[in-house]
């Protein structure tokens, strides 16, 4: 007679659903930790973001030198 032994019976069963769900949690925050990572890099200076704006044309000379003159008091 067959009674249905799926892979080790019926304690497996619930091997089998701990093994998916932790499979589930898992790439779960696999997934999560591949996006904090990004922010996990390390942060810009003040003065750095203050460089990279004018370098990209966000503010002009002045604006510049008079917040850079605000940063190094």
């Amino acid at each position: 007679m067959h009674d249905f032994n799926f892979f080790g019976g019926g304690w497996m069963m619930f091997v089998w659903w701990f093994l998916i769900i932790a499979l589930v949690v898992f790439a779960i925050r696999a997934v999560m930790n591949s996006g904090q990572s990004s922010h996990s890099q390390r942060k810009e200076t003040p003065m750095e973001i203050l460089k990279r704006r004018y370098a990209e044309g966000e503010i002009d000379e002045e604006e510049f030198k008079r917040r850079k003159q605000e940063l190094q008091k």
